[in-house]
């Protein structure tokens, strides 16, 4: 019974959350941003070569992967970092622990809530390319697609994980929001560079398979592993076979480190989270 009521008070917090989303628009917003993109990308990424709309379904998703990799974690911190200390900084958060709620079912409920927003908007956003690739290519395009797409959705769960952990750690809202843009430069632009610049710097001496498993501490790399190089009109294409280890293939690892990174954030924040 009493698993049960702090379950009602984690759903009540999430659904408020997520009706406060709907309400301004958010959702809406975001939605629309993805479906534009993502249809000007299915329709004229290969036009330098001269041909409009999908060749294929996986040079479809290699096309989009490079949408993804740098909007959804701009989002997720964007709409995460202020979850906890914006409502500390209005002074609500106190209110809110004086009720019989914990702190770890606020923290789950504020999570599920922008989860839920996030994804709604990643799913709807991909809705009509998904209808675009049915009509070319019937069922069987589907396929990869949604895997794309829900790969998509932990991803950007991933940074939502990472965002809240911020809003925990962070004294205000202005701190907050600079950490959040920090760290999407840092996993999204600087990180491969790093990598890509000590390899080129030892010539390929230095780490050998090592390097490729950083990889795996990087969720958008995680992703783009998961999207890229595991699609074989891709590898072929690019020659992309024997870059990375046999492990860094396998979906089920893969995934299990995609998981990984949304649910370490959270319990850190768990353990950090103070009034």
């Amino acid at each position: 019974m009493n698993v049960s009521l702090q379950w009602r008070q984690v759903q009540a917090v999430a659904a408020k959350e997520f009706r406060d989303r709907l309400r301004n628009r958010w959702v809406l917003a975001v939605a629309v941003v993805f479906t534009v993109f993502s249809l000007l990308i299915t329709y004229f990424g290969a036009a330098a070569q001269g041909q409009i709309g999908p060749r294929s379904i996986e040079l479809t998703i290699a096309s989009l992967v490079s949408l993804v990799i740098y909007l959804i974690p701009l989002i997720a911190l964007l709409l995460g970092f202020d979850a906890i200390v914006g409502e500390r900084e209005r002074g609500s958060l106190d209110l809110l622990l004086a009720l019989p709620i914990t702190r770890l079912e606020l923290l789950l409920g504020k999570y599920l809530g922008l989860a839920g927003a996030l994804t709604l908007s990643t799913v709807s956003g991909f809705a009509l390319v998904a209808l675009l690739l049915y009509q070319r290519f019937s069922w069987a395009g589907l396929y990869h697609y949604a895997g794309f797409v829900l790969s998509s959705v932990l991803l950007g769960l991933a940074f939502l994980s990472l965002a809240v952990l911020l809003s925990v750690l962070a004294r205000d809202r202005t701190r907050a929001s600079g950490l959040a843009i920090a760290l999407w430069f840092a996993l999204v632009l600087v990180f491969d560079l790093l990598l890509l610049g000590l390899l080129v710097a030892t010539g390929g001496q230095v780490g050998g398979d090592s390097v490729a498993y950083l990889l795996l501490l990087n969720p958008a790399d995680i992703f783009r592993i998961l999207n890229v190089f595991s699609l074989d009109d891709v590898q072929r294409l690019y020659g992309l076979a024997s870059i990375l280890p046999p492990a860094l293939s396998q979906v089920g690892w893969l995934s299990s480190a995609m998981l990984a990174w949304i649910v370490a954030p959270l319990a850190l924040a768990s353990w950090r989270f103070r009034p």
